[in-house]
């Protein structure tokens, strides 16, 4: 049995795979070495009933993740998933391979991902080519569902948000200015509790405020991601994997074209198009 996993900061896609088909198909919370410690990794994946059943019959993992593109925090994951899964070989990297796989195969081109946090590169058609973007929820992750509820907690605590969007969000969650800085600075996990305002942020998209937040992170995005990659490989199509990337298509497809450049697929998940894949090589 071979499991392929990939995680984002929010959730983790997990599918378990034998004989050339999947057999089980469910997520769990994100697992993200950049900011969660062995423990916490190791109680996750002991909470699970589907992995706890399986753990001994797994023989290959492969892992991509958010926070898994240094050697140090691949380490930390294969150590983990070593220790629970005793009879497996680990392979872990980080989300953007994963991304560019499930929409590139092996051919050549700019891969970005927009979700919980966000990214882009080049892909060559085997690896991606190293940049210096990716640093995070705290510094980028322009445009992600992390990136929209900074500006609106920010919004809220500063009052300049809109009156009747105020009441919407109050109406979704309960928060104040003790309850949002208490979440953002004295917990291990704060992107968690930015991330939880995905769903509000989606079914409010189309309100006026909102629709300025959502475009005005794709355009820092573009700008700030893909300008400048599509510059140095200036015939390169676009791919897209993530939440946001999906659930905002004909907005991003909208900003791109209007800097006269070419997106191809976007996808929301790429975990099936990656058990394909290795499901073919095994």
């Amino acid at each position: 049995m071979i499991a392929v996993v990939f995680s984002g900061s929010r959730f983790a896609d997990w599918r378990l795979a034998e004989k050339g088909r999947v057999l089980h198909g469910f997520r769990t919370t994100g697992i993200n070495p950049y900011i969660q410690d062995e423990r916490f990794i190791y109680q996750l994946l002991n909470k699970n009933t589907q992995l706890i059943n399986n753990a001994e019959r797994i023989r290959k993992i492969y892992f991509f993740g958010a926070g898994a593109s240094s050697k140090e925090r691949q380490e930390k994951i294969e150590k983990v998933f070593t220790q629970f899964f005793k009879n497996a070989k680990v392979k872990v990297s980080h989300d953007m391979l994963a991304s560019a796989i499930s929409t590139f195969g092996n051919e050549k081109g700019i891969i970005g991902i927009i979700g919980s946090g966000s990214n882009a590169a080049y892909y060559n058609g085997r690896k991606i080519v190293e940049n210096n973007y990716g640093l995070g929820y705290i510094l980028a992750d322009e445009a992600s569902t992390n990136w929209q509820a900074r500006h609106i907690l920010k919004d809220f605590l500063t009052e300049v948000m809109p009156q009747g969007f105020r009441e919407k969000l109050l109406n979704k969650h309960n928060i104040d200015r003790k309850i949002i800085l208490d979440k953002t600075y004295n917990t291990p996990n704060p992107n968690i509790f930015l991330t939880s305002f995905a769903d509000f942020i989606l079914e409010n998209k189309d309100d006026p405020y909102m629709e300025g937040i959502i475009k005005k992170g794709l355009e820092t995005y573009v700008k700030t991601y893909l300008i400048p990659l599509s510059e140095s490989y200036p015939d390169a199509t676009l791919n897209f994997t993530g939440s946001v990337a999906n659930n905002y298509a004909d907005w991003l497809r909208e900003i791109i074209k209007e800097n006269h450049l070419t997106v191809g697929t976007i996808i929301r998940e790429p975990v099936q198009n990656l058990v394909k894949y290795y499901i073919n090589k095994n």
